[in-house]
C-alpha cells in the first residue's frame, strides 16, 4: 500500500492481510482483504469483503519492484486479481463517502482507485468493474453540483459514458491511465488539476 502511496490511509479503509483464514475461507490466505464498511457502523461496520491477490510472484518481477510501478499489467495466472465472497452483489466502494458534505463526488473503477482521491481530499465511490453498475447506486449520485466520472480506458469511457447519460451532473474526464498510477507517477496535485480543482 505504501508503494501505491496508500498507506496513510490503508488503516483508516480497514485494510488487512489474511495471514490465517477461518474454515472455508483458506483460498483468501495471503490476500489483501479489502472491507465494504458501512457508513452508519453497524456490529462490525463491514458489509462484505473482497480480497485481491497480493502474492510476489503475479505483482512483482524478478527483480523485487512492483509491476505497476513499470508501468506493467500483473500477471494473475490459474486465478483472477479480486476474488468476493460466493454469491456476494456487486458492491459500491466507500459509500461513506456518500455522506460527507461536498458538492462534487468522484466516481471511479477499482477500490485503490476511489482510495487515490481520498488522499488527496476529494470524496470518491466505486465500481468493483465496468460491467457491475446497478441502477439503484444511480440516485445516490443526483444530489451532487457535479459528479467526476473518471474514464481510464476505452472500457472505461463506455462505462462512464453510460453512467452520464442518467447523471444530468455528471461530467466525463478521460485520464492516461487509472487514478493510482496518476497519485503515484504526477502526485496528489495531479489528480485535483484533472477534475479542475
Amino acid at each position: 500500500m505504501a508503494a501505491r502511496g496508500l498507506g496513510e490511509i490503508a488503516v483508516r479503509f480497514g485494510l488487512g492481510f489474511v495471514g490465517s483464514a477461518r474454515p472455508g475461507h483458506e483460498r483468501y490466505s495471503g490476500s489483501l482483504c479489502i472491507p465494504y464498511l458501512r457508513p452508519a457502523g453497524g456490529e462490525d461496520g463491514v458489509a462484505t469483503c473482497r480480497f485481491r491477490c497480493i502474492a510476489d510472484e503475479c505483482v512483482k518481477d524478478a527483480d523485487g519492484l512492483y509491476l505497476f510501478q513499470k508501468g506493467e499489467k500483473e500477471r494473475h495466472t490459474g486465478h483472477g486479481k479480486y476474488m468476493s465472497l460466493p454469491g456476494d452483489p456487486p458492491r459500491l466502494y466507500n459509500t461513506p463517502a456518500l455522506i460527507e458534505p461536498s458538492p462534487v463526488l468522484v466516481v471511479v473503477e477499482g477500490e485503490f482507485d476511489t482510495q487515490s482521491w481520498s488522499v488527496v481530499g476529494v470524496p470518491a465511490v466505486g465500481a468493483p468493474g465496468t460491467g457491475t453498475w446497478r441502477d439503484y447506486w444511480t440516485p445516490a449520485l443526483l444530489g451532487y453540483e457535479v459528479v467526476y466520472l473518471i474514464a481510464e480506458d476505452e472500457p472505461g469511457l463506455v462505462f462512464m459514458d453510460g453512467l452520464a447519460a442518467d447523471l444530468p451532473n455528471g461530467k466525463v474526464i478521460k485520464t492516461d491511465g487509472d487514478s493510482n498510477q496518476i497519485l503515484i507517477n504526477h502526485g496528489p496535485g495531479a489528480l485535483k488539476r484533472r477534475i479542475g480543482m
